[in-house]
């Protein structure tokens, strides 16, 4: 191998390891916002399941109606999609935009129609660039995201599914399973169904002024909770797929660096081998 080949791999070597750097570096900051995005959904679990808990109750335990319970016919639609706001994830992006892509698409054969609330600014990009009726954008706002935000957001759900607008709301997102493993998930979050009370029930409680005016008063944090959980879960999952994504780039860099050190150092042991010999044959002949 000719010096100026050495000095390429030489140069390839110190760049795989500039790169191993930003990736081990990625790679730590990944797990500890996915640490930190864990420890806020447990934060906010028990408040969100004590709703959920109430709105079962009544509704297992009174016969009652609600706007928000009433399956509609108009066959429209509002997807919220939620994905990550970056690249570099393996495949977290692409999956989730894949399943919300192949529903709405399902949907629209059949004659209904979809309008796409994307969150996340991978959503956002990937749904702007193609046919759909995009009914709100939210991009960057799940690493910082507070309740009040998402309560804003519910809150324009509930009015325009009160109005008509559409008659279903489904969220497509991510669940984090553990930190090697998510999986895209598609839940119908409106109307409201299959409300299954978990625990001990509560027979003797009053609601006042009714039970229907308890309930439908309670959607806003229903919906909320949903909406929430689904970012922080998402965004949590995000994160473990970049760690994994970062690690296996990090191992892969290190495979690269043994192996260009290894044709280094048998070009250079070749090279001084080379010039040993010449310098043995000069000095034979003298």
């Amino acid at each position: 191998m000719a010096a100026s080949n050495m000095k390429d791999v030489k140069r390839r070597i110190k760049s795989v390891e500039s790169t191993m750097q930003i990736t081990k570096a990625m790679q730590l900051v990944a797990s500890s916002k996915m640490r930190r995005a864990k420890e806020r959904a447990e934060a906010v679990h028990p408040f969100f399941e004590s709703v959920f808990q109430v709105m079962c109750d009544i509704s297992g335990d009174h016969d009652f109606t609600s706007v928000f319970t009433k399956k509609k016919f108009k066959n429209s639609t509002l997807m919220i999609v939620i994905a990550g706001d970056r690249g570099l994830a393996g495949g977290y992006n692409s999956n989730v935009l894949k399943m919300a892509a192949a529903k709405a698409e399902e949907i629209k054969s059949s004659g209904g129609e979809v309008e796409i609330m994307a969150i996340g600014k991978k959503s956002v990009e990937y749904f702007e660039k193609r046919d759909y009726k995009l009914g709100g954008r939210y991009p960057q706002i799940a690493e910082g995201i507070e309740l009040t935000d998402v309560m804003e957001i519910a809150e324009d759900i509930i009015k325009r599914f009160k109005l008509g607008d559409f008659d279903a709301v489904e969220l497509v997102y991510t669940t984090f399973v553990s930190a090697m493993t998510q999986e895209p998930e598609r839940i119908r979050i409106l109307p409201v169904e299959n409300l299954k009370y978990i625990g001990e029930k509560h027979p003797s409680t009053i609601y006042d002024p009714s039970p229907e005016e308890v309930f439908d008063g309670m959607i806003p944090q229903y919906i909320c909770g949903m909406l929430y959980s689904a970012i922080i879960d998402s965004y949590a999952s995000e994160q473990a797929a970049r760690r994994t994504a970062m690690e296996s780039a990090s191992d892969n860099a290190g495979e690269m660096i043994d192996k260009l050190s290894l044709l280094y150092n048998r070009a250079r042991q070749a090279q001084i081998t080379q010039e040993i010999t010449e310098i043995s044959s000069a000095s034979i002949n003298n």
